[in-house]
C-alpha cells in the first residue's frame, strides 16, 4: 500500500476525530469483547500534536474499537483534505479531518466521502492568503493580474473567492494555480506565483520565512467550518465504529482545550516536527480555543450553502451540494444509548 510523506495540521487534527459513539449497532455485526479484530479503520496519521497524536501514543481508540472487533491502521498523508482523494478512492484512507470546502469539491468528482461531525469556528487566524516581500502586494486589491496559488475545490480556493468579493475583484482578474500544498509551497518559495491561498501548518510556516499575510480566513467571512469526514461505505458497513471513534474524539479535543500544551510536541519535544518559541505558543493557544465536534446542526446548512454558492457562482462546482448530500445521518443508525453517548448530538 502506498503512503504519502506525513504532514499536518494542528487545528484540522485537533479537531478532526469527533468523539464517543459507542457500542456496536446490531449484535449480528458486534464481536465480543476480546475478539481479535477484523476491522482495520483506516485513520489520517497526527503527526506531533492534537488529540488524535495523543490517542495515538497513549492507545485510546484501539482500546476502545477492541470491544468492536476494530483496530486503527494510522495512515501518513499530504496537508490538505483534497490531496487525500486518491486515497478515499482506493480504500486505503477511511477517515480524516477537514473542511466543508474539500468535500463540496470531493462530491462533485463522485467521491464516497460524508460529513458525520461539524466543530464550530474557531483558529481562524490560521489560514489565509500571503504574499511573497518581492510582490509588491500589500492588499487583496493589489493581486489582480497576479498569480495566487490554491488548492482547487478546496480551502485555498473557497478564501481566495470570498476575499476577491469582499474586495469587490471579479474573480477573472487574478489568475487562480490549481496546486496543493506541498507544490504550492514550492512554487511560491521560487517566485512561479505571488501569492499563496493557505492553512495550518503550511501557513504558519511561510508566514515564519517572510511572508507577508493579506487576509485571513476570519478577516473574509469564512464559514468554511472544520469537519470530521469517513468513507461512506465504512459508515454503511459499521457506524457503530464510525460512532465510538466519534465519542473518542470529543473527549481528547475537550481535554485539549482544557490543557492544551499537553497535546503539542506529542512524540518528539525536539527536532524537525517540535514546535518551540512563539510557534509552540501559538498552537497552545490555538489548542485552547478548539471546539468539540458534534452532529451537524440546522445551523451548519446555511454556513454550508455559503461555501457551495461561492464555488457554483464562480464555476469550481457544476452542481449545488445540499446538506442531504454532504451530512450523513449518524443519529438514525444508532441506539439510543449510543446517541447518548455523544456529546453536542
Amino acid at each position: 500500500m502506498s503512503r504519502r510523506l506525513p504532514a499536518f495540521s494542528r487545528i484540522a487534527l485537533a479537531i478532526v476525530p469527533v468523539v464517543a459513539l459507542v457500542a456496536a449497532c446490531g449484535s449480528d455485526s458486534t464481536p465480543e469483547q476480546g475478539a481479535q479484530a477484523s476491522f482495520v479503520l483506516k485513520v489520517t496519521d497526527p503527526g506531533n500534536s492534537g488529540p488524535l497524536a495523543v490517542g495515538k501514543r497513549d492507545g485510546t481508540f484501539d482500546a476502545a474499537l477492541a470491544p468492536l472487533g476494530a483496530k486503527i491502521e494510522w495512515v501518513s498523508t499530504t496537508p490538505g483534505f483534497s490531496s487525500m482523494l486518491k486515497l478515499f478512492n482506493t480504500s486505503e484512507l477511511d477517515v480524516s479531518g477537514a473542511a466543508f470546502s474539500p468535500v463540496v469539491g470531493a462530491l462533485s468528482k463522485d467521491v464516497g466521502v460524508k460529513i458525520v461531525a461539524v466543530a464550530d469556528p474557531a483558529g481562524q487566524d490560521q489560514s489565509g492568503i500571503v504574499v511573497s516581500p518581492e510582490s509588491g502586494v500589500t492588499t487583496v486589491a493589489g493581486l489582480v493580474g497576479k498569480r495566487i496559488a490554491v488548492n482547487p475545490a478546496g480551502k485555498g480556493e473557497y478564501i481566495t473567492l470570498k476575499a476577491l468579493a469582499q474586495a469587490g475583484i471579479p474573480a477573472d482578474k487574478v489568475t487562480r494555480v490549481p496546486l496543493q500544498q506541498k507544490d504550492a509551497a514550492s512554487a511560491f518559495a521560487t517566485g512561479k506565483v505571488d501569492a499563496w491561498a493557505s492553512f495550518l501548518v503550511p501557513y504558519q510556516e511561510a508566514k515564519a520565512a517572510g511572508a507577508k499575510e493579506i487576509a485571513t480566513e476570519k478577516s473574509v467571512g469564512s464559514k468554511d467550518n472544520t469537519v470530521v469526514v469517513f468513507r461512506t461505505e465504512v459508515l454503511d458497513k459499521r457506524p457503530d465504529i464510525a460512532a465510538k471513534y466519534l465519542e473518542v474524539l470529543q473527549g481528547l479535543t475537550a481535554k485539549q482545550k482544557a490543557a492544551p500544551a499537553d497535546f503539542e510536541n506529542v512524540f518528539e519535544k525536539s527536532g524537525p516536527r517540535a514546535l518551540t518559541g512563539d510557534r509552540l505558543a501559538d498552537a497552545v493557544r490555538v489548542g485552547g480555543e478548539v471546539t468539540v465536534p458534534r452532529l451537524p446542526a440546522e445551523s451548519d446548512a446555511t454556513d454550508l450553502a455559503d461555501v457551495v454558492n461561492t464555488f457554483a457562482d464562480n464555476g469550481v462546482i457544476s452542481r449545488r451540494i445540499t446538506a442531504g448530500d454532504i451530512f450523513y445521518d449518524l443519529k438514525s443508525k444508532l441506539t439510543p444509548d449510543q446517541l447518548a453517548a455523544l456529546k453536542g448530538k
